[in-house]
């Protein structure tokens, strides 16, 4: 069972997939934010069922940004908002997952392989997404996503 990485963002929506066995994570694509939480939730979940490759979804784990100290800042409730209204369109499990320094974890591993920051830059949060879903999978094991509606 594949699960599905977001980053959600106020301009773009990162999406990373995980393999089949939901051990391993990998950038998948961005998409343009929409403007309500709710209506980018409708994107993500018809850009998911339009692509035949990505297979069936058994859960979605959401990024959920907060200040380095640990307290919500202006973007926590958009993320869980967006959350919410996925599981609402796809009964799927929904888990949020602290999102501190994934944007800046990605861009010091595009960095690695990519110079060019423009290049980097459109790889982001696709990348940033990945790191959520790989921090997901890695603190619940094998059994990721399997149980739960909206949890942190």
């Amino acid at each position: 069972m594949r699960v599905l990485g977001v980053d959600y963002g106020q301009r773009r929506i990162g999406l990373a997939i995980s393999d089949e066995t939901a051990l391993l994570a990998r950038p998948w694509q961005s998409v343009p934010a929409r403007s309500t939480p709710a209506e980018s939730a409708a994107a993500i979940a018809e850009r998911v069922a339009s692509d035949p490759e990505v297979g069936p979804i058994g859960a979605i784990v959401v990024g959920l940004p907060r200040r380095l100290n640990g307290t919500d800042n202006d973007q926590t409730e958009p993320a869980r908002a967006c959350a919410r209204a996925l599981g609402e369109l796809t009964g799927l499990p929904i888990h949020l997952q602290d999102e501190r320094l994934s944007s800046y974890e990605a861009d010091q591993r595009l960095a690695e392989r990519e110079r060019d920051w423009r290049r980097r830059k459109a790889q982001l949060d696709a990348a940033a997404a990945a790191v959520i879903l790989q921090d997901y999978l890695d603190s619940h094991g094998p059994h990721a996503g399997r149980a739960g509606s909206v949890t942190e």
